[in-house]
């Protein structure tokens, strides 16, 4: 039986990972900063840290599933905001690695988060091999990477999941859903910029598959294989509501809403092609939106 740490396993990925990877029968342990909260949110088997130091001399995780990291559509980016971007992803991969190199421990892989604004904003489908446009995501996800790939350096493989939008009962989804239930809720600016997308289960099911497959390394793309324009979401999403979904937000205000993080999560985007797991044969559950949205809403 395999043993997997996890971090962000509390989180809106990483609760649907445990309750499936627990099911599966590996054995799990997450590092979490609250592990009363965490304990609320998943399976009672799963064994929770605060600290490293807390592990066993003999622990030696065959996976370890790096998931933490400072939510980055919460609100404005100011520079302190900025700051824990990095230190809740950076700092904790370098831990986790030093925690590695300290115990002469190799995993055998390494699963670790990343996001599709890796690529920066483009109208042309982009996949893993593509080259990026620089930005503040951009930046974020290239040294979040960097950090992760020193793990190579003990013979560990590694994956980079850049992640498009979750769609679930949680994460971006919950937040467009009041306004688009009351009829409120319509294309963002131009509504041209794409929409990279992945349904909640299929999220879930592309990390089990990395780990399984020992010829997927480097990064990997989560996302589905048919991505929209932000219009196109946003018809999606009213005709899975029954509801109209014509009002606009424009760009202007974003801007003045939102500034930086406005401009670069809500009016720029990415059509982002998950080649790796489909040329390794991952079955999506989900591959089209229509399908997606009304799992998701139907609850």
């Amino acid at each position: 039986m395999s043993s997997i740490l996890i971090t962000g396993g509390s989180g809106f990925i990483g609760r649907h990972f445990c309750t499936q990877a627990q099911q599966l029968g590996f054995q799990l342990c997450v590092l979490t900063r609250n592990p009363e909260a965490a304990a609320v949110r998943l399976p009672a088997s799963v064994r929770l840290i605060q600290r490293l130091s807390e592990l066993e001399a003999d622990y030696a995780p065959e996976v370890i599933v790096n998931l933490a990291g400072e939510p980055l559509a919460a609100g404005r980016w100011t520079q302190r905001r900025k700051q824990r971007f990095y230190d809740s992803r950076i700092n904790l991969t370098d831990r986790l690695y030093d925690f590695c190199v300290a115990r002469g421990h190799k995993p055998a892989v390494v699963i670790s988060g990343s996001a599709i604004g890796y690529y920066g904003p483009g109208d042309q489908p982009v996949d893993e091999h593509s080259t990026a446009v620089d930005g503040f995501s951009h930046q974020l996800c290239k040294t979040w990477e960097q950090s992760a790939k020193r793990f190579e350096t003990l013979g560990t493989r590694v994956c980079y999941l850049r992640t498009g939008i979750v769609l679930g009962e949680e994460g971006a989804l919950a937040r467009m859903l009041p306004p688009f239930k009351l009829a409120l809720g319509g294309p963002i600016g131009s509504g041209k910029q794409g929409m990279s997308w992945i349904h909640i289960n299929d999220m879930v099911g592309a990390i089990l598959h990395c780990i399984n497959n020992p010829q997927i390394g480097g990064p990997v793309n989560a996302t589905a294989p048919h991505p929209v324009s932000n219009a196109e979401f946003s018809t999606c999403l009213g005709v899975a509501l029954n509801r109209p979904a014509r009002l606009p937000m424009p760009a202007l205000m974003v801007k003045l809403l939102f500034g930086e993080m406005g401009e670069e999560l809500l009016l720029q985007g990415q059509y982002v092609l998950p080649n790796k797991l489909l040329v390794s044969d991952f079955q999506f559950q989900y591959p089209d939106l229509e399908q997606a949205l009304q799992q998701v809403v139907a609850g």
